[in-house]
């Protein structure tokens, strides 16, 4: 299985960016499909963004116009543009990957469709 790391997080203020990058330990990067998603405390895992092996790309409404995710196959890393942070984006960062090669089926923002994850990056936005 593909084995992601994240980075990037940390402290921003309100208003301000961060790009996050996620890793991946495979040299067939471009064949699968990979997502964004976040857990703030005491809530549910959240999809945030994802693009799939074609370079589509889906985001939850709530971050639609500021957040970009993309990709860089050539070194295997995905990344996450957060614009405009809001406190209410405050939470740990997860990558995760579909491991089955050229996947289309269920939508991007299915959780159930990820099997890899990395270890998470915290991202705090203050007010």
């Amino acid at each position: 299985q593909v084995q992601l790391v994240e980075s990037g997080g940390g402290l921003v203020q309100a208003g301000g960016s961060l790009r996050l990058s996620c890793a991946a330990s495979t040299r067939t990067f471009g064949v699968y499909t990979l997502a964004w998603f976040r857990q703030a405390p005491g809530k549910e895992r959240e999809f945030v963004a994802g693009i799939s092996w074609s370079g589509r790309t889906a985001y939850a409404e709530s971050v639609q116009g500021r957040f970009s995710a993309s990709r860089d196959n050539a070194e295997s890393t995905m990344y996450l543009q957060m614009n405009s942070l809001e406190p209410e984006d405050t939470a740990v960062y997860y990558c995760a990957v579909n491991n089955a090669p050229y996947y289309t089926g269920r939508a991007i923002s299915d959780i159930s469709l990820y099997e890899s994850w990395g270890q998470g990056t915290q991202v705090t936005v203050s007010s």
